[in-house]
């Protein structure tokens, strides 16, 4: 059950953020899973973080590289033509 409550929150947080930072999120915990798995030490999770971290934001950013992400003085998001 607390399984559950900790995706259901990690859920709700996520669901707040822009895309780059899902995709570094998503980076991220991927990185960290892939670091634990190989070394089995801190220093590989934390290695593994910061690499999947840094290639999801590279990754989620060249799929539309000539759009940005702006936000308005309300708060709304919009996507247009990078300057």
């Amino acid at each position: 059950m607390n399984k559950i409550l900790v995706i259901g929150a990690m859920s709700l947080a996520l669901a707040s953020c822009t895309t780059t930072e899902r995709n570094a999120v998503v980076g991220g915990v991927t990185g960290a899973t892939v670091g634990a798995v190989v070394s089995g030490k801190p220093g590989g999770v934390l290695a593994g973080a910061a690499i999947g971290a840094t290639a999801g934001v590279l990754l989620g950013k060249a799929s539309k590289p000539d759009h940005c992400r702006y936000r308005d003085r309300r708060g709304r998001v919009y996507i247009a033509r990078c300057p």
